[in-house]
């Protein structure tokens, strides 16, 4: 299994996918309960890897997820425009409803923080560039 962590000054983004692309958990969380939150994630799951946005505050987080959990593999994945996807894949997600179908999607805002999106999407980029597309950083 994959994690999938976006990481945020407030809150941030988990996703937990096995390798063949199924999506087990996602959720957003205060930044504050991250460290706890993917503890029993590692727990409940067996995490083989955790991949990462490398922008916002990646270096911070990854140098305390190191420090928290020595034996877990982080790969950083570039997060460029994966908000504006995240907001996409949203609509994918749960289809608009009422007059919002009406609104062009481009200028619908979801409901909700999506930083669970991008983790998911950080992860299906880790897949992507694993089957030989592209390199990653770790």
């Amino acid at each position: 299994m994959i994690l999938g962590f976006d990481p945020g000054r407030d809150k941030c983004g988990l996703a937990v996918m096995g390798m063949a692309g199924e999506l087990h958990y996602h959720q957003v969380i205060a930044a504050t309960e991250a460290i706890a939150t993917i503890q029993s994630l590692c727990q409940q799951f067996t995490i083989d890897l955790l991949v990462m946005g490398d922008r916002t505050t990646s270096k911070t987080w990854r140098r305390q997820l190191t420090e928290n959990f020595p034996n877990l593999k982080i790969a950083l994945v570039d997060e460029h425009c994966s908000t504006l996807e995240a907001r996409d894949r949203y609509w994918q997600m749960y289809p608009p409803q009422g007059f919002q179908r009406l609104i062009p999607q481009g200028m619908r805002q979801p409901p909700r923080p999506i930083d669970d999106l991008v983790a998911v999407l950080l992860i299906e980029r880790y897949l992507k560039r694993e089957q030989g597309t592209e390199g990653i950083r770790e």
